[in-house]
């Protein structure tokens, strides 16, 4: 008798120092508590409410004089959107067409029904490229501020404007985005525009999106002066 519980002592010792043992001290493995708040935003959006062309009342708009005369000149011209140029950052927002955020490992990506652009958010890397060629939708770095996602994005052309009402910008344009949910279905884009050469100060503008499940992007091609000819036929 006194054999036999000898073993079974020596045994319960040995079993609780095995490597096997010892894996399953910690209990089984845990799902992460941590969640991936760029899955929340994932989903085509579309313009929550009516269609709002200026970001800012262009008399309230801090213009440099080099801006003032820059918007008085875009109110005079036809619109680029006639020439099928590409919306840049932050006036892509304001475009009344669905959009869908698709997060990927170390990239979040826009896809945009209108003209069918696609942005690239890096959100594994905090610099921009010194060497960066001026683009359209510039380049975009992303970071997490608890549930919000923040776009700093630089290295723009002078092609394109702030807003569908021709607030001008220049080659100094610096944007920031603040993405967060409202609610589940609610989205909120803040952008701050800080272009000294075009404006005497820092401004910012909101706008809000809904959640459209079962929508999908479809395609949008646009042919240069399209709407141009549209109009006037002749």
């Amino acid at each position: 008798m006194r054999l036999r519980v000898l073993w079974w002592l020596i045994a319960a010792i040995a079993l609780a120092f095995s490597p096997l043992a010892r894996k399953g001290a910690a209990g089984p493995p845990q799902e992460s508590k941590t969640k991936n708040p760029a899955a929340g935003l994932a989903g085509v959006w579309f313009m929550h409410g009516k269609v709002e062309p200026n970001y800012i009342e262009p008399e309230d708009a801090p213009f440099t004089p080099w801006g003032a005369e820059r918007f008085k000149a875009n109110r005079q011209r036809n619109s680029l959107d006639f020439f099928c140029f590409p919306a840049g950052v932050p006036k892509i927002w304001q475009i009344p067409a669905p959009f869908e955020i698709i997060p990927l490992s170390g990239r979040i990506l826009i896809l945009y029904e209108s003209q069918h652009l696609v942005r690239q958010i890096h959100t594994n890397r905090k610099e921009h490229p010194k060497d960066y060629i001026p683009t359209w939708q510039g380049d975009s770095i992303g970071r997490w501020d608890g549930g919000t996602l923040v776009i700093d994005t630089t290295g723009f052309n002078e092609q394109t404007d702030v807003d569908i009402w021709g607030l001008p910008h220049s080659d100094s344009l610096h944007v920031v985005e603040r993405i967060r949910l409202i609610s589940h279905d609610l989205l909120e884009m803040e952008a701050t525009i800080d272009d000294p050469k075009a404006y005497t100060k820092q401004w910012s503008a909101r706008r809000t999106y809904d959640r459209k499940p079962g929508w999908e992007i479809g395609e949008e091609i646009c042919e240069e002066n399209n709407d141009y000819l549209i109009q006037n036929p002749h």
